[in-house]
């Protein structure tokens, strides 16, 4: 979340940088303006109460071993006024902070500079495009029918076991996952990458670190009698190995790579956009997190763009990178570059990552901080990526690589998959 100083001291361009993001933050900043008065308000009293309340205990004492009784006396009365004020005083100071936080976490994060003016996803920049177009035969079909035709994915039995949105992998589409889930990681831990195996549950103080929670929109499946929450990416438990840590500044940048299942409700879609593979509840993903310098972000979330763009190359599929608006960024995102790879079949780009800057919003809930030379403590920026998410890249390489003979293996991958056909 944003930093109550930063919103003190930059009120007017707090609310006009949020207005890119299409929220209206007048109304509720001018709320945490006065309640963040309140709070210092009441502070200062409190210090001059129980400053007084000490000087009264002392002065007590004094008052007794000096035989004046009835001024002790009345002495005694008045500590007993101030506690009771500074108790009043504390309640309201409390209630002051909760209702602070109740707001601060209401409120995304600010968009970077460079983000362009916009309210839909139509709205987005595309910075750069690349790859080769393929030139389909005629009776080329969608991937929900190549994998019926090649017994790659049972989408019927995935409902009966669990539901619409949980596809059964079999055979060589088994073996296709678990060949993507392999390259990725090798291409991640080569790249310089600590891979780390997280849970796939988290509680909410996990879910809150990373912004997920406030969960306005019901879209984290919870299990609420043990209170935890399964996992809408490996960012949520990998990024909270560092809520609570105060790293030094020798160690940055760290960086992680993690491979999980992901778990989300996908509320409200519909439609074409969630035929096959195209939005699944429950898919695999490889991750990829850094914890950086506050001072070196941006140049680390251009070096995070430039690798998941290698691997789109790898896999020899056409991709375009789109530099994101205001109104299609997450509510934690200061800066977010989508990747969309083409799906020849269904004629449509499909999105495959998201690599993303959150600054220090994240580390803020996180308390996720570095010590500098001065033993100073600042708060890190976090960075996140996805390298890749499988189902998605599935689709469109079963698409654009399928001949009258079979669906061809991308070069890359074969010493991964062990075939170079599918037939």
């Amino acid at each position: 979340m944003l930093t109550l100083k930063y919103i003190t001291e930059n009120t007017e361009e707090v609310i006009v940088r949020l207005a890119k993001k299409n929220f209206d933050g007048a109304d509720i900043i001018a709320q945490v303006v006065e309640l963040d008065n309140v709070r210092k308000t009441t502070q200062v009293k409190v210090d001059t109460a129980s400053a007084e309340l000490n000087n009264l205990s002392k002065e007590i004492g004094l008052l007794f071993k000096q035989g004046k009784q009835d001024e002790a006396a009345q002495a005694k009365e008045k500590t007993v006024e101030l506690k009771e004020s500074i108790k009043v005083l504390g309640d309201q100071q409390t209630a002051a902070e909760l209702k602070l936080n109740e707001l601060l976490v209401q409120i995304p994060n600010l968009p970077h500079e460079s983000v362009p003016a916009g309210k839909h996803a139509e709205d987005n920049l595309i910075e750069r495009t690349g790859g080769v177009m393929p030139n389909l035969h005629a009776d080329a079909v969608p991937h929900w029918d190549l994998a019926k035709k090649y017994d790659l994915i049972d989408f019927e039995l995935g409902v009966k076991i669990s539901g619409a949105g949980f596809p059964v992998y079999k055979g060589k589409g088994a073996r296709l996952q678990r060949a993507l889930i392999n390259f990725f990681l090798d291409n991640a831990r080569e790249a310089g990458y600590l891979e780390v195996q997280p849970p796939y549950v988290v509680n909410a103080a996990s879910g809150y670190g990373t912004g997920q929670l406030p969960d306005k929109e019901g879209q984290m499946y919870h299990c609420t009698v043990d209170d935890l929450y399964l996992i809408p990416t490996a960012e949520v438990p990998v990024t909270n190995i560092y809520r609570d840590v105060i790293l030094n500044e020798s160690e940055l940048p760290i960086r992680n790579t993690a491979y999980s299942a992901c778990f989300r409700r996908e509320a409200g879609s519909y439609g074409k956009d969630v035929r096959g593979l195209n939005r699944l509840h429950q898919f695999d993903k490889v991750e990829i997190v850094q914890i950086q310098h506050p001072d070196k972000s941006y140049e680390t979330l251009d070096q995070m763009v430039n690798y998941v763009q290698t691997l789109v190359d790898k896999l020899e599929l056409p991709w375009r990178i789109l530099r994101l608006c205001g109104g299609d960024m997450s509510f934690t995102s200061a800066l977010t570059f989508d990747f969309e790879v083409f799906s020849a079949a269904q004629e449509r780009w499909l999105e495959v990552s998201s690599v993303s800057n959150f600054e220090s919003y994240q580390a803020n809930r996180l308390k996720c901080r570095f010590r500098t030379a001065d033993k100073k403590t600042q708060l890190c920026h976090t960075l996140n990526g996805s390298a890749m998410a499988l189902p998605r890249i599935v689709a469109a390489l079963l698409e654009n690589n399928q001949t009258p003979e079979g669906i061809r293996i991308p070069k890359a991958l074969i010493p991964y998959t062990g075939f170079d056909l599918i037939d």
